[in-house]
């Protein structure tokens, strides 16, 4: 009879302790509204239409070893992303651009692209974004005349938020890639 009832008591808590382990590491999926922009460190001057001006019109120095934005180096400025998408959104094509611009006028420099997650999704899930994102800037920058041999990728999926919060706007700052020079 004692035999009986400790083993019945194992099962419990063995039930108990893996329904614990199960349901407290599920991710919540939530549905994202439209509209957020990132928050811009640098004054940003409008030219062209696109809200990109020169790095110079930004009050962007070029002290290559600063962090503008992120942890991206300055003068580069991070690329944001949409939910759940790794393509380059039209709105940050001209800090793309303007990355490639800089590196293009520095020869020498080599650069590790950082594709970087909100905390939705699995932690799987959010590697392969953050690397599809690194890749899809890396892309951008090699079709804007940076040699692919300067640019390594990298991806921290989830692991390294910039923002805290649990709301649209902390996500979007998160959802980003980041250029970061190698010395």
């Amino acid at each position: 009879m004692k035999r009986e009832r400790s083993r019945v008591l194992m099962v419990v808590l063995l039930a108990a302790s893996l329904t614990m382990m199960l349901g407290g590491c599920a991710k919540k999926c939530v549905k994202v509204g439209e509209g957020v922009e990132p928050v811009m460190a640098a004054p940003m001057a409008k030219s062209g239409g696109t809200g990109e001006g020169s790095l110079a019109e930004r009050g962007v120095e070029k002290d290559a070893g600063a962090v503008l934005e992120g942890r991206t180096s300055a003068p580069m400025l991070p690329v944001y992303f949409d939910f759940d998408k790794s393509n380059i959104r039209k709105d940050m094509q001209g800090r793309a651009e303007a990355n490639a611009a800089f590196l293009k006028g520095n020869a020498g420099m080599r650069i590790q692209v950082e594709g970087n997650c909100d905390e939705r999704g699995t932690n799987e899930y959010n590697m392969a974004l953050g690397e599809r994102r690194a890749q899809s800037a890396k892309k951008y920058l090699v079709h804007l005349g940076v040699e692919d041999s300067r640019i390594d990728t990298v991806s921290y999926g989830e692991e390294k938020p910039l923002n805290y919060g649990h709301d649209e706007l902390s996500w979007s700052q998160n959802r980003r890639d980041d250029f970061v020079i190698n010395r």
